[in-house]
């Protein structure tokens, strides 16, 4: 196999996923191609969130063919466990491997291209209903690398049944066997039941232009909730957590490589923890860092055990639900210098009936609460959410009430969706469709809003200092030479000059311009300290 590319599509998560099918990889010593064109495996990440998120995969599918026509093409991902049928028709596509078996891809890769060779590779085919991991003494997983890249959740006992062969396996890498993945042989589908799954990919995962600065780490997957117009749950699973221990590992790791700042996240990341609280036996870091009840397993419990168990210099934290942001959350945020302030909600409506409608799990009231604690605790946070125009049924009274709401809280910014029907879900049956072109123009509205409060609140930071951490992006302007980088509260900014990526670095406050604050270094005298030493070189 000369060569891989993965290509990812959607959200952290799916990036985080992406990650971890590069590594598999490597691991097993195929080399990354520069570009899709150069690769002979092209791994295609996707997303299935909005019709235009499905469409958007299907057209990267056919560039890829057309531009290497000698590919081999496997689709994974979510739309790939929605649709796995609808892809495999796709002209060039040779491979379409679910997320119930994406933990196993590059095995199956390598196995289905020995296959069609003739050539059977002996390590992968010995015999078809063979495990494909073996089980491993907890001494030999001890000294893996705490950022491999498929691990079997401790939980895994308690979900599946006791007459279940994997329920008495040891925590540890996930097997399956390769008999049980497709229905029939030479079947180029590889998916089965998504709720069986109880596997975790995790391993940092870097945006391309920020990869020297701001790792993201995923520690949760799938969701229990049920929200109809959502199909995440059908093709994610399960909500499942990383085990405490294994992400205090992989922040250490990261910190021991330089980095200054983790995002962690997840599908539903407020519900971290929540399927470790039925198990049995708590890893023995847990049970030393914090002693925690065998059901008090929560986001909070996470946060203090990486500030504790680690010297990392700023966490932080990804979109949370209304309900899970607790006054407990909220206080730990707002206190700690180590966390940055930053507060992502999604509210998706402001209308009481729509977000019945939805079956979300909180009211308009709630949600208002929680947003005004979390800004009176956090004066200067950036606080965004998520927000959903055109549902089912949607009046020009209730989307009245979200905008009027919006306009009333203190958000920095939104991101403002446009509903998506997605087969399956309970939503795209419902009467009263909204038309495309009003729920557009709904969207238009909230986006202009939301901009003005951004700017807003980005012209209370002129004159200030801030903290901000410089990313691997420098460009140049009329007024000189500057270098990208994000403050603790989420804003853009241009600082003058040409400067290392990975550093903390203290900025005054110029300007706005073009969406980002404009600013200085501050340089600290009296014989103090710079405000961190250099990054990474």
């Amino acid at each position: 196999m000369a060569g891989y590319f993965v290509e990812n599509f959607g959200c952290r998560a799916t990036q985080a996923d992406g990650a971890a099918l590069e590594r598999q990889f490597e691991e097993r010593g195929i080399v990354r191609a520069s570009t899709p064109a150069q690769a002979s495996v092209v791994v295609m990440n996707t997303c299935t969130v909005t019709a235009g998120a499905d469409q958007d995969a299907r057209a990267a599918i056919r560039r890829v063919q057309r531009q290497n026509p000698n590919a081999r093409i496997v689709v994974t991902g979510c739309y790939a466990q929605r649709a796995p049928e609808e892809i495999a028709a796709l002209p060039g596509v040779s491979l379409v491997v679910g997320n119930s078996h994406k933990h196993q891809l590059a095995e199956i890769v390598s196995a289905t291209a020995a296959d069609l060779a003739g050539e059977p590779d002996a390590s992968v085919l010995q015999q078809r209903d063979a495990p494909v991991f073996e089980r491993r003494d907890t001494s030999v997983l001890a000294q893996r690398d705490p950022l491999d890249f498929g691990w079997r959740s401790a939980s895994s006992a308690a979900i599946e049944p006791a007459s279940h062969p994997r329920a008495l396996a040891p925590e540890g890498l996930a097997f399956v066997p390769l008999t049980t993945l497709t229905a029939s042989p030479g079947s180029p589908i590889f998916v089965s039941d998504i709720f069986a799954h109880t596997e975790l990919l995790a391993a940092p995962v870097f945006d391309a232009a920020n990869e020297r600065t701001r790792p993201n780490l995923k520690v949760q997957d799938g969701c229990d909730n049920r929200c109809s117009f959502c199909v995440i749950p059908y093709v994610r699973g399960q909500s499942r957590s990383l085990e405490i221990d294994r992400i205090v590992r992989d922040v250490n790791g990261l910190v021991e490589s330089g980095y200054r700042e983790v995002v962690i996240s997840g599908i539903n990341l407020g519900r971290w923890g929540r399927d470790l609280a039925v198990s049995p036996q708590p890893s023995a870091l847990s049970k030393a860092r914090q002693q925690p009840a065998p059901n008090d397993q929560g986001l909070t419990t996470l946060i203090h055990a990486i500030l504790s168990g680690t010297a990392l210099e700023k966490l932080r934290i990804s979109s949370v639900e209304p309900m899970d942001w607790s006054d407990e959350l909220i206080s730990l945020v707002a206190s700690s210098p180590r966390i940055a302030k930053h507060a992502h909600v999604p509210m998706q409506s402001g209308s009481d009936a729509v977000l019945r409608r939805m079956h979300r799990k909180y009211r308009p009231w709630h949600y208002q609460e929680k947003i005004e604690k979390i800004r009176a605790a956090m004066p200067t946070a950036a606080i965004g959410a998520d927000v959903m125009v055109g549902f089912p049924g949607e009046t020009g009274a209730e989307f009245e009430a979200t905008r009027r709401m919006i306009e009333d809280l203190p958000f920095t910014y939104l991101h403002v969706f446009t509903y998506s029907a997605r087969p399956g879900t309970s939503a795209a049956a419902m009467p009263n469709q909204v038309p495309v072109h009003l729920a557009r123009e709904r969207n238009r509205i909230l986006r202009e809003l939301a901009a003005e409060k951004k700017l807003e609140f980005m012209r209370g930071f002129v004159g200030k200092p801030v903290e901000a951490i410089t990313l691997n992006v420098v460009g140049s302007d009329a007024d000189g030479d500057f270098t990208e980088a994000l403050t603790d509260n989420y804003l853009k900014l241009r600082l003058r000059g040409r400067h290392k990526a990975n550093r903390w670095m203290r900025a005054q406050i110029d300007d706005v311009v073009n969406g980002a604050l404009v600013g200085r270094e501050v340089v600290l005298t009296s014989g103090i300290q710079r405000h961190r030493e250099e990054g990474v070189a």
